[in-house]
């Protein structure tokens, strides 16, 4: 492959002198910080950087040159493997939470996909319960979901809770850590080109459409909308949430784009997905919070009622969450 020196330098030139700016400001002040854009923008510039300098050794150029990208290679590896000053707990949680919802609405197209294959399994469960109620045991491959709604109804309402007592918070990791390995392995297997994700969310939703089928079927839909609403509007979109980033991973390894390498694909989306798995799993945490101090609870311990309201009320912020948050920092990007 023949190169044109000078034509190469002056189309890179731009992005040079935008990694030098960013290195300087980080060594003219220690307390200098980068939020999570920034930060991905600073590593992908430096992994630029040293490509050109990688391709720029073989020819013939000014020494000047290859010891200016010598140079700021070095500092670049020194800023980022150095002594690193982090962020407060606090501001790097504030900077994920601003930085998610907008890493979400730019593959909106992949999220309304994964809401219908979810839908659709959910849709195919609850007719397949409704019109055979024997497939239950197929359907709902879960011992706790066998009996009788209107038993269990009866069974919660009379123990008032008290199965929970001494042993919350317990249950509260354990539901935090299995919906997280949930999570990461709906989000993983976009590696298949997207297809086990889509085969693992249609299951999913047939399960919840069976569920729900057979609390409507026995007559119970309050007690069952008090009991999902509260942690499932904030569950239920987080899983398809890491679905999401299974299907935009599929993709990535299925469709080229723009003669990009495949490593260069899946550059151009890893910092999405990890803000799409990091905010999934602070999702997650607080779904497992109330799931295990609040919808455990049924009446008389706690209304249906005020349980529905709750989760209406968090079913809205999480919607005015994903479409209103970040909007500010988008506006400055463009």
């Amino acid at each position: 492959m023949i190169l044109d020196v000078e034509k190469f330098i002056r189309r890179r030139r731009s992005e040079w002198d935008e990694f030098e700016a960013m290195v300087a400001l980080l060594e003219s002040n220690s307390r200098a910080k980068l939020d999570i854009e920034e930060a991905q923008r600073f590593h992908y510039l430096y992994e630029c950087v040293a490509a050109d300098l990688s391709k720029l050794s073989a020819y013939a150029v000014e020494p000047q040159t290859k010891s200016y990208l010598e140079s700021l290679v070095a500092r670049g590896f020194g800023e980022m493997h150095g002594s690193a000053h982090r962020l407060p707990f606090a501001t790097a949680l504030a900077e994920l939470l601003s930085a998610f919802p907008a890493a979400v609405r730019r593959h909106a197209r992949m999220f309304a996909l994964v809401v219908a294959i979810f839908s659709a399994g959910a849709i195919f469960g609850g007719a397949a319960l409704a019109l055979d109620p024997s497939s239950k045991s197929v359907l709902m491959p879960f011992s706790h979901l066998q009996g009788d709604p209107s038993e269990r109804v009866a069974e919660e309402e009379v123990m008032r809770g008290e199965h929970m007592d001494g042993g919350k918070s317990n249950f509260s990791a354990q539901l935090m850590t299995h919906n997280t390995k949930v999570a990461i392995l709906t989000l993983a297997l976009g590696m298949t080109f997207g297809i086990g994700t889509g085969i693992f969310l249609f299951y999913n939703g047939v399960i919840l459409g069976a569920v729900i089928m057979d609390y409507l079927l026995a007559g119970e839909a309050v007690f069952l909308t008090g009991w999902l609403l509260p942690h499932g509007s904030v569950e239920i979109p987080a899983i398809l949430l890491a679905g999401q980033g299974g299907l935009l991973l599929g993709r990535t390894l299925l469709f080229a784009q723009e003669r990009m390498s495949l490593a260069e694909r899946l550059r151009s989306i890893r910092g999405d997905l990890v803000l799409i798995i990091s905010g999934v799993a602070v999702m997650l945490i607080w779904a497992g919070v109330i799931e295990s101090f609040f919808s455990q609870y049924h009446e008389p311990v706690v209304s249906y009622e005020s349980k529905i309201i709750f989760g209406v009320l968090q079913l809205l912020g999480v919607c005015a969450y994903f479409m209103f948050v970040g909007r500010k920092r988008e506006a400055v990007a463009t």
